[in-house]
């Protein structure tokens, strides 16, 4: 690679947005699970038809969302004026070594954090903290524990508001309902997973374009990168994070139909509103969070919480983590590319 901002070869650009994409691909393999694992541990649906429902709504959210989030990825992390392709590969290698690293251990941390990580940890490496823009940063960070608290919220409301309003019925015809209800619940929070995480990537894609000089800083996301971004989210979440499938859909706490549905339309509330404030949130802290809330509504004690715990470090090392590995990525990439 040569070349400093505003003066980057256009094969050095189409190489980063292949290897920005695959990490969108991964961004969807990793985080399958978050879309599917409930509705696949109540058995609503097969492994195969889960995914190839997900898949299809994570595409559905190009026609839904606003570009909110890809506009506090690109412009409001870090300052646009220190990004080159050195930053852009550091910060790509680092969220894609700690997201294989993850996967590999069935670990569900979270794929954006590790974007925001590495794009922290490059930029740090690269021109110190003063090129960290304060408020995109500080509001990304606060909601690693805002968007699971307020899923767990949301999760536990409606579990009990179904209690109640079902309290008459009988437990096999709320069974009947919410297994078809869960389909509902399932599209709607893949449909939340794809307008929030394909965005980050194009964020960072808009980045690199802006950088290298084929956009300026006021010219508007091109189509045929959002579009990239979320067919290659769509097709990452088709083929499925399996080894994290188990741990989100009954490690934490069992479900049937009724508590899917909870979980699901808790963790989708979640996700429209961050979406639509700009927010990158982690769709696996939101989940986890919903999960929570609907078995704490159900009793404190169905809740796994030594599992939870165990998540909660994963979350909480995923920026650091990234970011350190980041680091090291943007070195390796100024001293042998």
């Amino acid at each position: 690679m040569e070349g400093a901002a505003g003066q980057i070869g256009l094969g050095v650009v189409i190489a980063l947005v292949v290897v920005a994409l695959a990490f969108d691909f991964m961004n969807g393999f990793h985080d399958a699970a978050n879309s599917i694992a409930t509705v696949v541990s109540t058995h609503v649906l097969k492994p195969y038809q889960a995914v190839v429902l997900a898949a299809f709504f994570n595409f559905a959210a190009f026609f839904v969302f606003h570009l909110s989030v890809a506009a506090t990825v690109g412009k409001g992390i870090v300052d646009q004026g220190i990004v080159d392709q050195y930053v852009v590969f550091g910060a790509l290698i680092g969220a894609i070594a700690w997201n294989l690293i993850t996967w590999w251990y069935g670990i569900p941390s979270s794929s954006s954090h590790a974007l925001i990580g590495g794009l922290v940890g490059a930029a740090v490496a690269k021109a110190g903290t003063g090129a960290l823009i304060a408020p995109g940063l500080l509001k990304t960070i606060a909601f690693i524990f805002v968007a699971p608290v307020l899923g767990m919220v949301f999760g536990a409301l409606l579990m009990l508001a179904v209690a109640w309003i079902f309290v008459r019925t009988t437990p096999s015809r709320v069974d009947r309902w919410f297994r078809r209800l869960q389909l509902v619940s399932a599209s709607l929070y893949s449909l939340g997973h794809g307008g929030n995480d394909a965005q980050k990537t194009a964020g960072v894609i808009w980045m690199l374009l802006i950088a290298s000089g084929y956009l300026s800083a006021k010219d508007p996301l091109p189509a045929w990168v959002l579009v990239s971004c979320y067919v290659m989210i769509g097709l990452g979440t088709a083929f499925g994070g399996w080894r994290i499938v188990k741990t989100m859909g009954q490690r934490i706490t069992k479900l049937r139909p009724v508590g899917g549905f909870c979980a699901e339309t808790g963790g989708a509330a979640m996700l429209f509103l961050a979406t639509n404030l700009g927010i990158p949130v982690s769709t696996t802290h939101t989940i986890t969070g919903a999960i929570v809330g609907v078995g704490t509504a159900q009793n404190v004690s169905a809740v796994r919480w030594g599992i939870a715990g165990d998540l909660l470090w994963a979350w909480v090392l995923t920026i650091p983590c990234s970011a350190f590995m980041a680091a090291l990525a943007w070195a390796l990439g100024r001293a042998l590319l």
